[in-house]
């Protein structure tokens, strides 16, 4: 009877371990990276094909649009440069200071994949310590040519 306890017991416990496990993996895939220093979870990225139906739209009902990189700019965007540097994080802060805080922005550089960016962490970081609560990094996981342009995505026109 003893044995038939301990084994029911153990059983039991594993299962609660099972579950746990789980229901840990399903919350990880919305949370930042226990590992990174990401300033952004899941929920503040947009998938480019979301922002370019919304570019595409007649009219357009496009968020801001920032480059904050050296890489070309997507359809209606503002160019501000690479935000790794000082000049242009205040250029940031000049372009976004007579918005409402709640406006919808969204920054992209493309160079790189963003998780290396030297740009998207400092740009981030800056619109959410001026009190944005509305932003958005362009999800492009390889760079902008592989994720936007090559997609067919609409760039700018020069």
């Amino acid at each position: 009877m003893k044995n038939k306890l301990l084994l029911f017991a153990c059983l039991v416990l594993i299962a609660g371990l099972c579950d746990s496990t789980a229901k840990a993996q399903t919350s990880a895939a919305v949370q930042p990276d226990l590992f990174n220093d990401y300033p952004w979870t899941n929920h503040d990225l947009i998938e480019p094909a979301t922002l370019a139906g919304m570019i595409n739209q007649s009219p357009p009902k496009s968020p801001l649009i920032l480059n904050i990189g050296a890489v070309e700019d997507i359809k209606g965007a503002k160019h501000i440069g690479p935000v790794s540097g000082a000049k242009n994080i205040t250029i940031l802060k000049s372009m976004v200071a007579p918005l409402p805080k709640n406006t919808a922005i969204v920054i992209y550089c493309g160079c790189c994949p963003f998780t290396r960016c030297p740009n998207a962490k400092p740009a981030f970081k800056e619109l959410k310590e001026l009190g944005f609560t509305n932003i958005k990094l362009l999800n492009l996981p390889v760079n902008l040519h592989t994720n936007w342009t090559s997609k067919g995505y609409p760039l700018a026109v020069n």
